[in-house]
């Protein structure tokens, strides 16, 4: 089943200018895990943000799990896409303890099943012992499984991670990268994730799209 499915996706930051991602097409299956490698400014992290509906296209549409998202005649707010993400600087909200910064992100879930789903997903990250803890009594590695467990929480069809090791400590990536990788498989989740990092995607990903600014801001390698 596709869970994801672009078709001649067009951007550009300023409409004069020459697009940054220019018809784009893509799909990927349920349970896929896809590296989206590139430079800065080659339009990467630009590519989620327009899948999370952060961004909107020029043309083009994005259909998850089925349903369109986004085309010439349709728009779905973020928050109707069934899409999760991790933000780069990971996004917590200092006031809130890890149980109640993954709790945010299930308002839409009934009541009753809120505190197990909590539960499943701190288990799932193994931050049991941690529920209680503010973001800043946390290590980079913890808030990052903490970003990671609010965004699963909601069950989304598709998760988007933008560079999510670039905050870490080089000695840590590796370690992390082995717990992403399982916590992925064992959630059964589809990803995308963006990094400039090729080790990332080796240790984490089935295949890869490069964006190439070397030629071209359009040239595309899957």
């Amino acid at each position: 089943m596709s869970i994801l499915e672009i078709e001649g996706l067009t951007y550009s930051y300023l409409k004069k200018e020459e697009p940054i991602i220019k018809d784009f097409s893509f799909s990927m299956e349920k349970g896929e895990v896809v590296g989206i490698l590139g430079r800065s400014g080659s339009g990467k992290s630009t590519l989620l943000r327009l899948i999370a509906g952060l961004e909107m296209p020029l043309k083009g549409s994005i259909k998850v799990a089925g349903t369109t998202v986004v085309s010439d005649c349709v728009y779905l707010h973020p928050e109707e896409r069934e899409v999760g993400m991790v933000f780069q600087d990971y996004a917590l909200f200092p006031h809130l303890t890890v149980k109640n910064n993954i709790l945010f992100g299930l308002s839409r879930m009934p009541r009753n099943e809120r505190k197990q789903r909590v539960e499943e997903m701190l288990e799932l990250v193994q931050l049991e012992s941690f529920s209680n803890r503010y973001p800043h009594e946390l290590s980079g590695g913890q808030q990052q499984r903490v970003a990671l467990a609010r965004a699963l929480a909601p069950k989304p069809n598709l998760l988007l991670m933008d560079e999510p090791f670039s905050n870490l400590d080089a000695d840590l990536r590796e370690t992390i990268r082995e717990e992403l990788k399982v916590i992925l498989k064992t959630a059964n989740m589809t990803c995308i994730m963006v990094t400039h990092d090729r080790k990332d995607v080796e240790a984490i990903c089935d295949r890869s799209v490069v964006f190439d600014l070397a030629h071209s801001k359009n040239n595309y390698n899957k």
